[in-house]
């Protein structure tokens, strides 16, 4: 995906964990933050805290919403999923793309990988790696900043 291409259709989805939700209900009222994870990477795990971290604080001002992408066929498993889900602490709406249908659309090969919508619907920030949280947060800061100064 491109910066300021509009956030796709989210279908596809083997199984929702943590409720569904739809492009729809993600685009007008705020920002989103859409985390792609796998239960194999490692780095996603150490990134987990954080991510939970802009859920909680702003869980007024951003959607987020957990990507499930499987590396391999150990990756599949859905108890696995579910308890990895559980240990790290991920209450948002987790779409489990076992099939690589909505990362296909977003062109995404990386976990963990991050995408920043506006409140419009529009990437505003792509990042990818366990690295740079701080980068991250700003680019979410700055989302927010702008989305209360339109109101």
């Amino acid at each position: 995906m491109k910066l300021r291409e509009t956030m796709p259709e989210l279908n596809g989805a083997v199984a929702w964990l943590n409720g569904e939700v739809t492009k729809e209900q993600l685009i007008g009222e705020k920002p989103t933050l859409i985390h792609f994870w796998s239960v194999s990477c490692h780095l996603c795990k150490e990134a987990m805290p954080q991510v939970n971290g802009f859920r909680d604080q702003y869980k007024d001002k951003l959607n987020v919403v957990a990507i499930h992408m499987p590396r391999s066929e150990d990756d599949l498993n859905m108890e696995q999923i579910k308890a990895t889900a559980e240990e790290h602490g991920i209450t948002q709406p987790i779409f489990v793309d076992s099939e690589h249908k909505l990362t296909d659309v977003f062109e995404n090969q990386y976990v963990p990988a991050y995408y920043v919508f506006d409140k419009e619907g529009q990437l505003r920030h792509f990042q990818a790696g366990g690295s740079g949280m701080k980068m991250l947060e700003k680019r979410v800061n700055r989302v927010l900043d702008e989305t209360e100064k339109s109101e």
